[in-house]
């Protein structure tokens, strides 16, 4: 299911929204693509459930276990005797990782994926909250969802890279929000159908559909389930602050000359 637009103007153009696609699409071509390879740089920037929950980096050790597939949950492993047991990025700031992750992609499938993702549902949000509060809700749910993905694996020397967790959370917010809103949606299965589906039943699906998506795709679903339901309920709490009021009654009219 892949949202290509939505069927929601918004009141004012979406600031913070085109600002986040910016940021991405610049760290991808501008940073990624030449800062050495993709897997050394994801290691030397991005979160990982091992290095939060320990507070330090990997090892050496602990790198390459996880670079050989030998295991990704080499959290804790000591070198054999005579291998130096140090970090392999001594001065990585573990938990500033967790913001760089949220600007980090795998390939162009993953960021193009996720930027119409947060197009089609970031500026209604962004709408409704306001460009600053948006911004702090967007990031908070990308915090929420690594430590939701870092409680269900703890040991994970695994980096966890992408804004999927922070657009869930985004997502979470327009069912809450705008649950009767269409959406032009493509559907691909042996052949494509393109419908307009209301939100609560595209978003609803796409939620659903994370429980049986499970980790041995490389997807942390359990991320994708944290930010959503983060979202869903930020929208919940503050749902009355974020509807917009009555319109004000136009004034009595007095009589007389």
């Amino acid at each position: 299911m892949i949202p290509i637009k939505d069927y929601n103007p918004t009141t004012r153009f979406a600031v913070v929204t085109a600002a986040l696609i910016a940021i991405n699409v610049l760290v991808y071509f501008g940073v990624q693509q030449r800062q050495g390879t993709q897997d050394q740089l994801s290691y030397e920037r991005a979160a990982i459930p091992c290095e939060l929950v320990k507070q330090r980096p990997l090892t050496l050790v602990e790198v390459e276990l996880t670079r050989r597939g030998i295991s990704d949950q080499a959290c804790g492993v000591v070198a054999p005797e005579g291998i130096a047991n140090r970090p392999d990025f001594p001065h990585k700031q573990v938990d500033l990782a967790v913001l760089y992750s949220m600007f980090l992609h795998a390939n162009l499938l993953h960021i193009g994926g996720n930027m119409l993702f947060l197009w089609v549902f970031g500026n209604n949000i962004e709408d409704k909250m306001g460009s600053l509060r948006y911004a702090i809700f967007y990031l908070l749910s990308g915090v929420v969802a690594t430590l939701a993905h870092v409680a269900a694996q703890p040991d994970s020397t695994v980096p966890l890279i992408g804004a999927s967790g922070a657009i869930a959370g985004v997502m979470g917010a327009y069912l809450v929000l705008f649950p009767r809103v269409r959406i032009r949606t493509v559907f691909i299965f042996f052949f494509i159908l393109i419908r307009d589906v209301p939100a609560m039943w595209l978003l609803l699906a796409w939620f659903v559909l994370q429980f049986f998506t499970g980790n041995s795709s490389g997807v942390a679903w359990v991320a994708h389930v944290g930010g959503f339901a983060f979202g869903a309920l930020v929208a919940l709490i503050f749902r009355s602050r974020l509807q917009p009021g009555p319109p004000p009654a136009p004034p009595a009219w007095r009589g007389g000359y």
